[in-house]
């Protein structure tokens, strides 16, 4: 039994850096991006990921892709 995946949906997720709270640490936010393509490679997302965290002001701590797949047998 051979399981098959079919791409559904993926969403871009960018966590910046909003400050610092009172211990040091970095507050965290994140901005969504939906309706990605869900063909597109990795360094594709990425490579646009860079380009948007460039036009935001506060700075890129990381670089997130959820993905959703259908599963089914073959």
């Amino acid at each position: 039994m051979a399981v098959v995946t079919s791409p559904v949906q993926a969403t871009l997720r960018l966590v910046v850096e909003a400050g610092m709270d009172d211990k040091g640490n970095p507050i965290l936010r994140s901005r969504t991006y939906n309706r990605v393509k869900p063909e597109s490679s990795e360094e594709d997302v990425y490579q646009v990921a860079v380009a948007l965290a460039n036009l935001q002001q506060n700075p890129l701590h990381g670089v997130q892709l959820v993905k959703t797949l259908d599963l089914f047998e073959a």
